[in-house]
């Protein structure tokens, strides 16, 4: 799982991060503050200059939490209001070794319908070694300077799912389910 924090004020940005790591778990990685000028669509409501920060989190989950993680996001931005203005945006989702898919509550041609009105979206697939972009990928998700710690997260992910494994059938052999199937009697 990671998301993408929107802010303006890097205190938004810390309190965004603590309440997502009280509801995920530990980050195990995090971009820089990068700055995110690709658009005005923000600035309103926001102020400025707006940044944006990755953060990919150690738990792995099931895909199918997608909707659930995007409604605690929207959560979570609604709890770091100002004056009745959002001062983060996040925006969750998921990487896995083929592709990298967010989820959103906006409808587009682009998307597919999860549930409860969030929408997810394959951002990018992972084809012969890079990253590449749909015909509606945002700017930022085409931008070097993050593609570059994508390939990163995918190692981690790598790992994480790695140690996963090796996690599970330490427990199994320790339950006697390990690889004979059966416990002994």
């Amino acid at each position: 799982m990671f998301t993408g924090i929107l802010f303006s004020g890097a205190d938004r940005y810390d309190a965004a991060l603590r309440a997502l790591e009280g509801r995920f778990g530990d980050a195990v990685m995090e971009t820089p503050a990068l700055p995110w000028d690709y658009s005005d669509y923000y600035r309103s409501e926001m102020g400025g200059p707006l940044f944006r920060r990755f953060v990919f989190f150690r738990n792995l989950i099931s895909k199918d939490e997608l909707a659930a993680i995007k409604h605690i996001s929207i959560g979570i931005e609604h709890e770091l209001e100002r004056d009745g203005k959002r001062t983060v945006n996040i925006d969750p989702g998921y990487l896995t070794p083929a592709k990298l898919v967010l989820a959103s509550g906006k409808n587009h041609s682009h998307r597919i319908y999860l549930k409860e009105g969030i929408y997810a979206e394959v951002t990018l697939m992972y084809i012969r070694g890079e990253f590449v972009p749909q015909v509606n990928t945002f700017k930022d998700y085409r931008d070097e300077r993050f593609l570059h710690y994508f390939y990163r997260a995918r190692i981690v992910l790598a790992l994480l799912s790695e140690e996963q494994k090796v996690k599970g059938q330490a427990a199994r052999e320790k339950t006697g389910k390990g690889k004979g199937g059966r416990g002994s009697v």
